[in-house]
C-alpha cells in the first residue's frame, strides 16, 4: 500500500507545478476581470444617475420628506429622468 502512494506521488509530481501555475493566473485574471466589470458598471449607474433632473426643478424642495411637490413618489429616481413636469428653477437663489 505505501509503496503504491509513494508511486502516485512520483508519477503527479511533475504535473503540480504547471497545474499550480495555470491556477494562480487564472485567479489572477478572475480577480481583474471581476474588477473591471465592478468599475464599469459602476460608471454605467453614474451616468444614468446623474441624468435625475430633480435638483434643478424648481419643485424639489431639498427636504427628506417631501422631494418634491408634484410627484413626490418618483423624486430622486430612475423614473424622474423624463420627468414632464420638469422647469428649471428661475431664481438663481434657489440653488
Amino acid at each position: 500500500m505505501l509503496e503504491l502512494i509513494s508511486f502516485l506521488i512520483n508519477g503527479i509530481q511533475p504535473f503540480i507545478v504547471p497545474i499550480c501555475f495555470v491556477s494562480a493566473w487564472a485567479i489572477i485574471i478572475l480577480c481583474a476581470w471581476s474588477l473591471w466589470t465592478a468599475a464599469r458598471d459602476s460608471v454605467t449607474t453614474a451616468k444614468q444617475m446623474h441624468q435625475i433632473p430633480c435638483t434643478g426643478c424648481q419643485f424639489f424642495t431639498e427636504d427628506y420628506r417631501l422631494k418634491c411637490t408634484v410627484r413626490p413618489s418618483i423624486a430622486n429616481t430612475e423614473e424622474a429622468i423624463n420627468c414632464r413636469d420638469y422647469q428649471a428653477k428661475t431664481n438663481p437663489y434657489l440653488y
